[in-house]
């Protein structure tokens, strides 16, 4: 990973848009700092398109689409995008699997979340498992006392052995049915919103993560970014970011801002 000083300037006067991961890349010690949310307001103001791709829930999606300064966000790792159309005043969401569909999973993903937590003593639901319409998140260090690393990746290969897709956040292992992820996702919410093919267009979008559940992002996008905490899981990421931030967290979301709009300002 090369510091964020060496992002070349010709590279940043071309970007237009802005897609980060919110848990321990926007939001520090699980707070939104009003650094972090400055600086989003920032990238909005700029004229920047800018997207949350989060392992959050829909109940979470629902209000960061309709209340932060965003052009939509994609939650659950890829099960849906949310937008506010500002001409109707409406909430859009388009998931990836119908209704009855995602009934149908509950079941399954219930009970594998079921023998998930007696396995591995210590973990829990998710507080925002109520709030998920398409995966079951296991917390193993958000609102219980942090487990090793080791027992993180044990509850993924818990997941995957029972036939779920399984990526580890920093805070949660998150399992869905189905081969869609963030990366997927993202495209196709760039295809119908706003008519970006990304695969012509990658050069133009910055990704920002921390962790193993950013992995998609940070191999495909040939400007993506790491805050400064994603060196805790270089040895899980079979794909690094290509630049890394001075800080952590939200202050290392912010220090990217200040480098996108002072290249553009330096046009």
């Amino acid at each position: 990973m090369k510091p964020l000083r060496e992002f070349p300037l010709a590279d940043i006067r071309q970007i237009r848009g802005v897609l980060f991961d919110i848990d321990d890349t926007l939001t520090t010690n699980g707070q939104l700092t009003a650094v972090a949310y400055s600086a989003l307001c920032a990238l909005k103001a700029a004229g920047f398109i800018v997207v949350p791709i989060t392992g959050r829930p829909a109940g979470w999606c629902d209000h960061i689409a309709r209340m932060w300064p965003v052009d939509g966000v994609v939650g659950e790792n890829g099960a849906f995008y949310f937008y506010l159309d500002q001409a109707e005043r409406k909430l859009k969401q388009r998931f990836i699997k119908d209704e009855a569909t995602r009934q149908r999973d509950r079941e399954q993903l219930t009970a594998v979340a079921r023998h998930v937590l007696q396995t591995v003593p210590g973990t829990a639901l998710a507080s925002d498992q109520r709030y998920r319409e398409a995966d079951i998140a296991i917390d193993f260090c958000e609102d219980v006392p942090a487990l090793p690393r080791a027992e993180s990746e044990r509850i993924r290969t818990l997941m995957e052995s029972a036939g779920l897709t399984a990526k580890i956040s920093s805070i949660h292992v998150n399992g869905w049915l189905g081969r869609y992820d963030k990366l997927s996702t993202t495209q196709l919410f760039m295809r119908e919103r706003f008519g970006i093919d990304l695969e012509a267009h990658k050069n133009e979008f910055v990704f920002a993560g921390d962790s193993p559940n950013d992995v998609p992002m940070f191999a495909w996008f040939p400007h993506s970014v790491g805050v400064a905490n994603v060196s805790e899981f270089l040895d899980l990421l079979p794909a690094w970011p290509v630049y890394i931030t001075p800080s952590r967290c939200g202050e290392g979301f912010a220090e990217l801002v200040d480098a996108l709009i002072g290249g553009k300002r330096a046009v």
